[in-house]
């Protein structure tokens, strides 16, 4: 009898997280945090992981966004722009919010 009373509250708790998002899948082409802007206004840069391989680094002072850059086959690129583990370019460019450093 107990599973009975379970499965409508599972059923309910399920719809009703359901309803919180903006669809799905979410479209990761627009910062929807405190400062919205589209992402083509800031600037990205490159962080090299610890196998040497690129990934493309915005920061916009709120929120970070961080994606593999692969070449046009979908491979990884490992340029060696950088040493692992370090940064290059003006990834917080365009961000209208500081740091608290």
């Amino acid at each position: 009898m107990t599973k009975l009373k379970f499965v409508p509250v599972l059923l309910i708790g399920g719809l009703g997280l359901a309803a919180c998002g903006d669809g799905y899948p979410p479209n990761k082409t627009i910062d929807r945090g405190f400062d919205r802007k589209d992402l083509s206004q800031l600037q990205a840069g490159i962080w090299v992981d610890p196998n040497g391989c690129d990934h493309w680094i915005i920061d916009d002072g709120v929120e970070g966004y961080l994606s593999a850059r692969l070449d046009k086959y979908g491979k990884p690129v490992c340029s060696g722009v950088a040493e692992p583990t370090q940064t290059v370019g003006d990834f917080k460019g365009g961000s209208t919010v500081r740091d608290p450093n």
